[in-house]
Parts: C-alpha cells; structure tokens; sequence
C-alpha cells in the first residue's frame, strides 16, 4: 500500500493544481474515484458531467446519479446520440474516437460555461495495453487524465476506492455497449436495445461480469471463469436460450474462454 499511497499523493497533487474542473463521469470504477478525489481536492471548483445516451443501460445512469448525490457534487445530466455521429454508427476500428470526441466536445463547452479551466477522464495507466482511440480524442481536446498521469492501474483504483468507502471499489468493468459488435457491423438502436436485454438477464440470474457479443443470429456470452458452470446450474441455460430467442438470436453460444477485456480487438492484435 505504500506504493499506491505515494501514487494517491501525488494524484491529489495534480488535480490542486487543474484548480477548476469538469469531471467525464460515467459511474463506473475508474471515473468514480476521480470524482471523488476530485470533488475532495477542489469541491465548488468542479462537476460531473454523464451524457445520457443509448449506449448506456438506465440502470448505470440511475447509478451515477445516485452516486454523485451522496457525494455531493454539482452533476450535469446531457442528451447524447451517438448513432448521429458520422463514422459511428458504421462501426469502424476508430469508431470510439467519434464518441469520444463529441463527448468532450460537450464537456469542454460546458467547463468553460461555468468558467472552468480543465477536462477530466478515467483513463488509467492499465488502458494503454489495450486498443483505445478514444485518447487521441482526448489529446486532441485537451483533456487530462491524471489516473494515467499518476500511473494508476485498475487494481491500484479498486483497493483506494475500497479504502475511500467507495461502493464501486468491486463494481464489474463495464464498457459501452457498442463494444458488443465486432468491426463493421452496423450499430443501431434496435440492436442495442437486444444486447442490453440480454444482459439485464443475466444481471438477474447473479452474474457478475459478463459481455453479450453480438455476431447477427449469434449471441456469444462471455462470463467470468468462475461462473460458467453456475450457466449451466438450476435451469440458467434453458432459460437464457428462450430469453436470448425470444430477443431475436437464433443461436446462443458460451465462450469458454470466459470475459476477458476488449476480446473484439483480438483479431486486430
């Protein structure tokens, strides 16, 4: 912990020094402590900013706004369509740039509506192993991301927010929805709405960490390695077959690789 504490000091170092903010914040582990941190460090010289979009399940929206009202912080609440966006929807290898981009697009005109000086994200140092065009969006908009400047790793975040009585310290990772789509197939709001009904079925059966991936007729369900064989208890497979068929898959497939982060960027090394 000595390490991590050394990390933490310095975090709260470079968040004094922003001295006025906007916070991207989506509810999730990563944006969650920064908020906190950030809201610690500047209080009144801040916000959070979550767009509402159909990206994101209801349920992480109500999420994050319950959160930011127990820590008290000043929360922005902004309508986003991404499927508007040109090169989104199309769902090319950047398409995350475009999201990203308008994203803090709206952050930035916001912070300097409130006379704030900085952009804030969650990207953190463990990002940089994966494939995520939505930094270049944020060099490019001049937004910070001090978890990587302050070299946080996921595990570092999860045992502060822990420590900080932060309720998503072991929150599961969870990414937009447009990451259940391989490269070039089309995302659009109908589709969506099928992955996030699927996965609100597996919420209820008790699984924790789960992707629905979508490949046209097929459903691929990634879960944790330790919850695959609860797929197959207590009738959860005859009942995720029916729900994922009555959501309009024809044929439903369990990865026996299990979850594992960004598996569509596999085939692009």
């Amino acid at each position: 912990m000595a390490e991590i504490e050394e990390k933490y000091q310095n975090l709260k170092r470079i968040i004094k020094e922003i001295g006025s903010t906007v916070v991207a914040y989506s509810g999730g582990v990563d944006s969650t402590f920064l908020l906190k941190v950030t809201h610690d460090g500047l209080k009144e010289k801040m916000a959070a900013l979550t767009a509402i979009s159909p990206l994101y399940p209801s349920f992480e929206l109500e999420e994050a706004k319950r959160l930011a009202k127990e820590m008290g912080v000043k929360h922005l609440l902004i309508e986003s369509d991404e499927l508007k966006l040109k090169g989104f929807a199309q769902n090319t290898r950047d398409h995350c740039y475009y999201c990203k981009k308008e994203l803090f697009r709206i952050c930035r005109g916001k912070a300097e509506e409130l006379g704030f000086s900085h952009v804030l994200d969650g990207t953190n140092f463990d990002d940089l192993q994966d494939f995520r065009p939505g930094m270049k969006a944020a060099r490019e908009q001049g937004v910070h991301s001090p978890l990587l400047e302050a070299e946080f790793t996921k595990d570092d975040i999860r045992k502060l927010s822990r420590q900080l009585g932060l309720p998503t310290w072991d929150k599961p990772s969870f990414a937009c929805l447009s990451s259940r789509f391989p490269y070039g197939t089309e995302i659009t709001r109908e589709r969506l709405e099928r992955v996030a009904r699927c996965e609100e079925q597996l919420r209820k059966l008790g699984f924790k960490q789960f992707r629905v991936r979508y490949h046209n007729e097929v459903a691929r369900i990634e879960v944790g390695k330790e919850e695959i064989a609860k797929f197959l208890e207590d009738g959860n497979r005859d009942f995720i077959v029916e729900k994922f068929k009555e959501y309009g898959f024809t044929y439903i497939a369990l990865d026996l690789q299990g979850y594992r982060t960004g598996s569509l960027n596999e085939r692009i090394g």
